[in-house]
């Protein structure tokens, strides 16, 4: 099992050997009778309020009508659409730009973690007991149950995750310098850290126990089982893999009692968390000596989404680190030059007989995930979410509010000049050197926080990610936008946002960003823009004169940009 020479440790090889393919699609249900006659739909009115009990409406009475039973009144067929292939709702273009080779990467789909979303209501109005509107409800429900437990077609009714939640939406872009070894890595292998962490954490549900909208019974969530199951589920066996982390799977407390000790989730946290500081400690040094991250300082933040971004970063960065290192040593000794790769290996291919050289690249990084309380997608105008951002370096994220039309970042830039950066760096760095641009470096680094980069990890050159969480109302945002460096260097984020403004679909948005950013800019960086469709889409030119704001100085630049005599350095 080899992904381009890095090295898997063995206790993690047997779960990545039958881990399934990363899912680049979502699910949604479609109705299915225009496949066929929807023969098990349930007889009734569609205001799903029975004949008995029908009656004009009367302006003067003061009873407020109850609300209709939510979820989908007939049969419907869940089927998989790629995100590529859904260009109403995602958008992406990638360009080099004068470089020889792209060293951007960038990765969009769903992943298998828990539903990290605020829970809706259930209901909003409630009929009284003995209507016969909630007579009708329970019938209505009893029927779907039934219908449920009867299927053996294949045919599903809501678009969930395996686990019984919606789905959880996951984009990432990844600017890499030096190579296109660790940006590569990034796409392949974040998500599966990502996952991996939420399981070892025994990460719980926000949506646990509840009832989904399609009237069936949610799986109960940990915490809401009984004392016995609970405890069952917190018990664990902790082991040491070869790269000195903890791996550990939750397992019931019969064969605990045989393998392993018997934990509670909190020590479980505790222990993955030192075993990984130990680690950088031992690998690293300098910095890390120190080195502790805010949310694993946190006892009531250890089993939360924050702290699983957190621990999947840094045993990645960890992880990348010690390819880079085993690389290393393998250049410098001829006999481990001259030997074959074996097949843990994953940083080459298993099929080259020498060792490639050492590479001392990196890239940074920015990743978003969006979990919605139904399975009510998040694009839809009536549907809320929740975002988490997890970022580190100059990769940007950005959101445009729909009332207004501004673009609001959900990133700042890591570079030495950031003042929270500085204080956080010049306790281990003597000093930082100034380049003939004026511009701030560590270690040669403009970013002061990244993935890879092992020369300048000793220094404070950390993979800690900046984690943050925005509700978003059904439909406050318009769209969210991913950009690397080739963009924001050239281009500010209002520019950006009210480019997508003008553009027809998302796919539109981002070919139109990235053909402004690789037209106007003098350094000819690599670029990479992601658009993603909210709520709001539809009302995205409402708010501050939709792209009208910057369109003048848009034109201005690319007229300079067009005469040689006049062009200027805008980066």
């Amino acid at each position: 099992m080899s992904y381009r020479g890095y090295r898997i440790p063995s206790r993690r090889l047997n779960n990545l050997v039958s881990r399934r393919p990363f899912h680049d699609y979502f699910l949604t249900h479609l109705p299915s009778s225009s496949l066929h006659p929807d023969s098990r739909s349930s007889a009734g009115p569609q205001h799903q309020l029975p004949r008995s009990a029908s009656k004009p409406h009367n302006p003067t009475s003061s009873h407020a009508s109850p609300a209709p039973l939510l979820g989908i009144t007939r049969e419907t067929t869940v089927v998989r659409i790629p995100l590529r292939s859904a260009k109403h709702h995602f958008g992406v273009s990638v360009s080099r730009g004068t470089r020889p080779y792209n060293e951007d990467t960038y990765q969009a789909g769903v992943i298998e973690i828990p539903a990290f979303a605020k829970p809706a209501p259930l209901n909003l109005t409630r009929a009284p007991a003995s209507s016969p509107l909630q007579a009708y409800r329970e019938e209505q429900q009893k029927e779907r149950e039934q219908q449920g437990k009867g299927e053996g077609d294949g045919e599903g009714t809501s678009a969930e995750s395996a686990s019984g939640d919606p789905q959880v939406f996951y984009f990432g872009v990844f600017d890499g310098h030096g190579g296109t070894e660790c940006s590569g890595f990034l796409r392949e292998k974040l998500h599966e850290y990502i996952e991996d962490a939420a399981k070892q954490y025994g990460l719980e549900s926000s949506l646990g126990g509840r009832m989904n909208t399609f009237g069936g019974p949610k799986k109960m969530g940990p915490s809401l089982q009984s004392g016995k199951e609970k405890e069952n589920d917190a018990t664990a066996v902790i082991e040491k893999d070869d790269s000195g982390s903890c791996s550990e799977a939750l397992t019931p407390s019969s064969k605990a009692n045989t393998n392993g000790l018997k934990q509670t989730p909190e020590h479980i946290a505790s222990k993955l968390q030192s075993a990984l500081m130990e680690s950088w400690q031992k690998t690293v040094g300098g910095y890390f000596r120190r080195f502790q991250p805010p949310f694993f300082t946190d006892p009531a933040s250890r089993a939360s989404t924050p702290t699983i971004l957190t621990h999947a970063f840094l045993t990645a960065d960890l992880h990348f680190l010690k390819a880079q290192l085993r690389l290393s040593l393998s250049a410098s000794d001829p006999v481990l030059a001259d030997a074959p790769l074996n097949a843990s290996d994953i940083l080459a291919s298993p099929s080259q007989r020498h060792s490639p050289p050492p590479f001392k690249g990196g890239s940074t990084c920015s990743i978003a995930l969006i979990s919605t309380p139904t399975p009510t997608p998040f694009w839809h105008p009536s549907s809320p979410s929740t975002l988490f951002t997890a970022h580190c370096g100059d990769t940007r994220i950005l959101l445009c509010r729909s009332s207004d039309g501004v673009a609001v970042p959900l990133t700042t830039n890591h570079h030495p000049r950031t003042p929270s950066e500085s204080s956080r760096l010049r306790r281990w760095a003597t000093s930082f050197v100034t380049d003939s641009f004026g511009e701030e470096r560590i270690g040669g680094l403009a970013n002061t926080r990244s993935f890879g980069d092992m020369a300048s990890k000793r220094m404070g050159v950390s993979a800690e990610p900046d984690i943050r969480r925005t509700e978003m109302g059904a439909g406050e945002y318009s769209f969210m936008v991913l950009i690397s460096d080739g963009i924001s260097g050239t281009a500010t984020d209002q520019e950006v946002v009210d480019m997508v403004k003008e553009a027809r679909t998302p796919e539109m948005g981002a070919r139109d960003v990235v053909s402004y950013a690789t037209e106007v800019s003098s350094e000819g960086d690599n670029a990479t823009c992601l658009v993603v469709r909210l709520g709001g889409w539809e009302r995205r030119s409402e708010g501050g004169g939709g792209g009208f704001g910057t369109r003048e100085h848009r034109e201005w630049r690319r007229k300079e940009a067009a005469d040689p005599r006049g062009r200027m350095n805008y980066g």
